[in-house]
Parts: structure tokens; sequence; C-alpha cells
């Protein structure tokens, strides 16, 4: 590949997508570097590489951009084009080094800040990529002046001060929905992106505890956003006993009539040491069937799987920490990101490499729950930033695990538990067997029944989404097994 990146990595068919920030990129990969100040060689941007030979990748087009690329989120793509968001989050370059750069404040309409680049890369030939808008999404909606969101500073006694948002560090995708959630440095947004080449901002919040809004989550279903707030920079102890809660946290939102409606924040529950740098940073959702599950690195502070089914109730089910690098001195170190993938977590260590976890059942997670996330219906190709609807089939595992949490509520009375759980074994019986064509009717219409009684149950409003879902599960098995 080529040097000066420090940025994210998607890959979309045979095209590898790199962001590169750095200053001493080269336009042509080479390993020299560049050390002017200004440079016709030197690239910050987007490279595009076709890997369609994994042993030899070629560049194949590279889009120069004013702030470098940070961040890119893949929004759509087809056999013609795919169309990405670019986040550059660093200084803007010298008007003699690319011309379109200039780096004024509010006022001047030319300006690269408070913009997101839209990038189009054709497919067929990937050479002609590149910046088709670069959309004011932070102007104020009434007056049109750039700089419409929060200016920077502190919010008011007993608060702490908070970027100014003239740019966005991650934009996550949910296409599904035809929206986006922007952590934006002072703001978390959220965009409607109906039309992938034009993004408009459709609601915006602050927080006086967030110092740096830093990622954006969707939930399984694209109803809820888990904001992280990288207070400290990633280098610095933000977890100790004295840390307020509302500090270097998440913050949940649901999404509700298209605007972002505060629930809860989340920290770790267990205090980390002064040598320990720890805030809150990368994660993805895990795909635990009738819950909203999140897996997030929190540097030195390790890994925590978090429940935020309940918006307003976060909780953390399991957590993963090495202990300090030094317990003598501050060495950055720990978990940069943990991403869950085809039922293992992989957890991206600073200083001790690549850790590959797996989940163990617990009075907050049981086996079948951790199993059935693993047969949750995913595409070949995980980008943390690109999420879509998750489904899963209808198997005994699946149906078991909705009857694991509605027992674990209270939901379900002992006699019907046990018949389902009959059921379902009888079921895993006959669909593991040795004649995978094997029918079984008096099987299926006793699924079909018990499917009738779990939504006759009386659940409420609170778990009547899970019990919809049992039922639907049953009712796939019926199926199946007809």
């Amino acid at each position: 590949m080529c040097p000066g990146g420090q940025g994210d990595v998607s890959i979309v068919g045979d095209l590898l997508l790199m962001s590169v920030e750095e200053t001493r990129g080269r336009l042509d990969c080479g390993l020299q570097g560049v050390i002017e100040d200004v440079s016709a060689e030197r690239f910050r941007g987007l490279r595009v590489f076709d890997i369609s030979d994994l042993a030899r990748p070629r560049q194949v087009g590279a889009v120069q951009t004013c702030r470098g690329s940070h961040t890119h989120s893949v929004v759509s793509s087809d056999d013609k084009r795919i169309v990405v968001y670019n986040s550059g989050t660093s200084s803007v370059r010298e008007q003699d080094e690319l011309e379109r750069c200039v780096d004024e404040l509010p006022g001047d309409e030319r300006t690269a800040l408070f913009r997101i680049d839209v990038i189009e890369i054709p497919v067929a030939d990937p050479s002609k990529a590149r910046i088709v808008d670069s959309p004011a999404v932070f102007a104020d909606d009434e007056t049109g002046a750039l700089a419409g969101l929060w200016r920077g500073g502190d919010h008011g006694e007993m608060t702490q001060e908070t970027n100014k948002t003239d740019h966005c560090h991650d934009i996550t995708v949910f296409p599904e929905s035809r929206i986006a959630a922007g952590a934006c440095s002072g703001n978390g947004i959220l965009f409607d992106i109906s039309d992938p080449l034009k993004p408009t901002r459709i609601d915006a919040v602050t927080d006086p505890g967030f110092a740096y809004w830093h990622s954006a989550t969707f939930n399984n279903d694209g109803t809820k956003v888990l904001f992280t707030d990288e207070w400290g920079g990633g280098g610095r102890p933000r977890c100790r006993a004295s840390d307020p809660r509302n500090f270097g946290a998440n913050a949940i939102y649901d999404i509700v009539d298209g605007k972002l409606v505060f629930r809860s924040y989340f920290k770790i529950p267990a205090p980390q040491s002064v040598t320990e740098n720890c805030v809150a940073h990368n994660g993805s959702v895990v795909p635990v069937p009738g819950r909203d599950v999140f897996v997030q690195a929190w540097y030195q502070g390790g890994l925590s799987v978090i429940d935020f089914t309940d918006s307003a109730n976060p909780v953390e089910i399991a957590y993963f920490d090495r202990g300090p690098v030094s317990d003598e001195e501050l060495v950055t170190g720990g978990f940069w990101s943990a991403y869950y993938y085809d039922g293992r977590i992989y957890g991206s260590e600073i200083t001790r490499g690549l850790d590959v976890l797996a989940l163990e059942p617990s009075e907050h997670l049981t086996e079948n729950e951790i199993a059935a996330a693993a047969q949750a219906a995913d595409d070949a190709v995980f980008n943390p930033q690109q999420q879509f609807p998750i489904t899963w089939p209808h198997t005994p595992v699946v149906a078991a695990a909705y009857v694991d949490q509605l027992a674990r509520d209270g939901t379900l009375d002992a006699a019907l538990e046990s018949e389902l759980r009959a059921a379902l074994g009888s079921a895993k019986a006959a669909l593991e067997g040795a004649d995978p064509a094997s029918k079984d009717a008096a099987l299926a219409r006793r699924l079909e029944a018990l499917s009738s009684r779990v939504v006759e149950s009386g659940a409420d409003d609170q778990h009547a989404k899970r019990v919809s879902a049992l039922s639907a599960a049953l009712n796939g098995l019926a199926a199946r097994l007809r």
C-alpha cells in the first residue's frame, strides 16, 4: 500500500478505499515522503485501490481534499458508482498547493471549513473519482451563516469546553432509513440522505458534558443513536473515580419524528488508574436478537459490552480489561477499537496487537443469545460506518434466545416456558437430523399452537416486540417442518 494514512479503510467489491490525512503522503505512493510546506507531490484525501489481485493492489484513483481524510463513509454503491462522505479533521491546505482550499472564518463562502465532501467514484473508471459537492451542512438554517452550530467553549457553570463544529469526525449511514448520524466535533447531527449526493441536516444536538463528539452508531433497526465523547483525545486518563460520569462517556438518543431525543449516558463502571489513558472510543453493534447491544473500546479501560435496549437505563453486561501497560507512568495504549463480526469480537490493542474474544454465557447473556447473534444475516464485508437493518433466520436457537429474554423478564409463565423449550428441542433435533428434507407436520402444528399462546400471554408494551418476534420465529420454524 502507500504511506501517509491514519484513517479509515473500506472495501466495496474489488475496490479498497483508504483515508489519508498526514502531510507526508505522496500522490505517487513513494516512500520518501514530503517535507516541503507546499508541494505538488503531496497527497491528502481518499485513495482508491484495485484489489482484484490481492497480492498486487494497484492505486487506480486519488481524490485530493482540502483537509485530508480522517474518516470516510460509504453511503451507497452499485455496479456504476460509489458515493462516499469524506470527513477531514486536519488543517486546511495552502492554496498554493490546492487552489480551491480557503482557510477563512465564517463569512467567506469558499471556505473549506464547516463542510463535508461528497465523493463520487465511477466503478468502471475509478481514476475519474472526484468531489461532486461540499455542502455547508453546519450553516444556520435561517441565515445561512456557516458557523450555525456550536462555536466552541464551555456551556456554563460546571461544564467543560467543547470543540467548535467545523467538521465531522465520523459519519455513520443507515441507508434503509435514508438517514446518517454525524459525530461532528461540537454537535451530534442527524442527516437526511434520501439523495446521497445532497445530504441535508435535519437535527443537531449539543451536550454540556461532551468535549469532542467522536463517533456514532445506530442500533439494530436504526431507531437509536449511540454517540461517543473522546474527552482528552484518547491520550489521557479520563476514567478515574474522580471524573464526572457524563464526561468522556456515551450519550444515547432515540430518534423520534426525525429528532434526536436524549435518554441517558453510559460510562464504564470500573474506575481506572492515573496511568491508564481511558475514554469512550470505537465500537459496533453485537447483533443479539431482541436486544440492542454494543461492544466498545475504552483504550486502557478495556472492552465493554453494553445493553442499551432500554435507552434510559444502559447497563454493562460483559467486559475485558488487561490492566495498565505501566503502573508507574502513563503510556498510551489499550484498545483503539472493538468490532463484532461472525461470532467474535476483534479488539485492536495499540501496544499489544490484535485480540480475538468470544462472549461467555452469564446471568446477563445466555448461550442461546450468543449463538443467535452469530446467526445474524450480514454482508460478507463488515463496515461499522455503513449499517443495515439486522435480521435473523427462523432457527431453534434464535427462537430460544427470545424465550430466554422473556423468561428473564418474567413475561412467560413456567408451564408455557417449559413447553416452548421442549418443542424447540424437538425442532432442533428434527432439523439437524440425518435427512435435512425430513418433515414433521405434528411438530409444526405444535409450534403454531405455541405461537398463538405466546401472543395471547398478555405481554405488556415493553415486551410486545419480543413476543411478536418469538411468534414469528415459531411460525417460521413450523413452515420449515411442513
